[in-house]
């Protein structure tokens, strides 16, 4: 496979001299004369003309006759060529071939790309009927962004990516990873605080104060009469970060916090079909910069809807994080396999299988007890999410300018009665009012998932309807 980059380069260059040449100080010209303008126009012309008939000599020489053509823009400049793509095709091959912006607004299964004179097919994971559902109940007036991720918890198969950018048509929000992670990183301190101190979804934790402040005096060992004791996983489902602050100052601290980070796939670049910008974690020498960061009081560190998917899959998959997938396989005109996912997941281990177990208790607290249980009100009752076993966690937090409220869910629904579980990950910004709620989006993914079991339990095929993706 080939991936011409000279185009790119010669125009960085040119680009690049002419600032330079921008940049030199103006010099005083002589104006030429009106007759001595009209002379060297017309050399100029004759010079031009002279010039494009060696170089349509030289291309027919050199080629023959273009097989494969310069395209051009809208706005009539040359392009360059879509690439000749050959197979097979590993994993590196994919990324180079794919982009985000081919997953934009995507409401078929199967991509049609147009590549070396020819069209691939590509078929992707994703459940259509999902996926369509999801766009369309995205409210589209109340929000900037919006990134939905659906997924096969043990698979890794992506089953939705309903995303909504506002500013940007061919941004995807659920690849996006700028946005402050809040409290979904209680996630990652709540399995450290398991696995490097010794803690249980019932170990005892105390704090003074409101819930969800944090402030310096909050981070104390002190226990008097105005002292609150609770267990663990209540402190989880109500995202009291007193209480996290604390395991990240007095408990953990800067290098565990680091290497856990690390474990859960922040400043890493995901292994996935598409290459995406890592969720990012930083953390300081100040002890109360430890609390901010493991109580997610803080906009520094950020995550992709993707990445908190894959986060929710390791808590059901005894602590190990999947590869997600997204391209089933890439076919030729001819039918010709060039690319297909590999049948079997692979795994990585993120946190020992105790502490994901512990972890699934808080995060179903939260469903039951804490700050979901509005959302989810009724649950129990209801006829398609009654039979299912829910978790999540909850995170929200204003943007630096406070014209926007980042508002999260990631989460899980399995069967009581069988072995089929999903994750859920959902990121909303709101603007002045708020609209759908994270949590409300993904209590619609779950129920209309679980409720269509055709669409649910669909095969990817071979020869669906294509949405046409750009040139490359």
């Amino acid at each position: 496979m080939a991936f011409s980059k000279k185009l790119l380069t010669r125009r960085n260059q040119h680009r690049g001299w002419r600032d330079y040449q921008a940049s030199l100080p103006k010099r005083y010209t002589r104006k030429p004369r009106p007759q001595r303008r009209f002379a060297f126009r017309l050399f100029g012309a004759a010079l031009l003309a002279l010039v494009a008939v060696f170089a349509l000599f030289g291309f027919i020489r050199n080629t023959g006759m273009p097989h494969s053509p310069v395209a051009l823009s809208p706005a009539g400049e040359a392009t360059e060529p879509a690439p000749t793509v050959s197979g097979p095709l590993d994993k590196e091959q994919l990324r180079q071939l794919l982009d985000e912006g081919m997953f934009s607004n995507l409401t078929e299964k199967d991509i049609a790309l147009p590549a070396g004179g020819g069209t691939l097919h590509v078929e992707t994971t994703l459940d259509p009927a999902l996926q369509n559902y999801l766009l369309e109940t995205i409210d589209r007036k109340n929000s900037r962004y919006v990134g939905i991720v659906v997924m096969e918890a043990l698979s890794g198969r992506v089953l939705a990516l309903a995303g909504y950018d506002r500013t940007d048509d061919l941004s995807n929000p659920c690849l996006r990873s700028e946005y402050p992670a809040a409290s979904i990183f209680k996630i990652v301190t709540a399995a450290a605080a398991v696995d490097q101190c010794g803690y249980s979804a019932d170990s005892p934790v105390q704090f003074n104060g409101a819930k969800h402040t944090l402030y310096k005096r909050q981070l104390t060992n002190k226990v008097d009469r105005h002292t609150t004791t609770i267990p663990l996983r209540e402190a989880f489902a109500d995202s009291i970060n007193p209480v996290f602050g604390k395991l990240g100052e007095l408990r953990l601290g800067k290098p565990l916090l680091e290497q856990a980070a690390a474990d859960f796939g922040f400043n890493q670049s995901l292994d996935f079909d598409l290459v995406l910008p890592p969720s990012q974690f930083q953390i300081s020498d100040t002890p109360y910069n430890w609390a901010e960061v493991a109580s997610g009081f803080n906009r520094q560190t950020t995550l992709s809807p993707l990445h908190g998917a894959a986060l929710a899959a390791a808590v059901l998959n005894g602590g190990r994080m999947v590869t997600q997938t997204l391209v089933e396989r890439i076919a030729d005109e001819q039918g010709q396999v060039l690319y297909r996912s590999s049948p079997t997941p692979e795994f990585r281990q993120i946190m020992s299988a105790r502490a994901a177990a512990a972890v699934e208790q808080m995060m179903e607290s939260t469903i039951t007890s804490g700050t979901a249980r509005k959302t989810f009100r009724g649950h129990d009752k209801d006829k398609v999410l009654s039979h299912l076993q829910i978790g999540g966690k909850t995170g929200s937090i204003g943007s630096s300018s406070q014209d926007l409220r980042y508002d999260w869910f990631v989460g899980f629904a399995g069967e009581d009665q069988g072995e089929n579980q999903v994750v859920v990950a959902v990121m909303v910004a709101h603007e002045e009012f708020i609209g759908i709620r994270a949590s409300d989006y993904a209590r619609r993914a779950m129920t209309y998932y679980f409720a269509n079991p055709v669409t649910k339990n669909a095969q990817p095929a071979g020869g669906g309807a294509l949405t046409a993706a750009r040139a490359i």
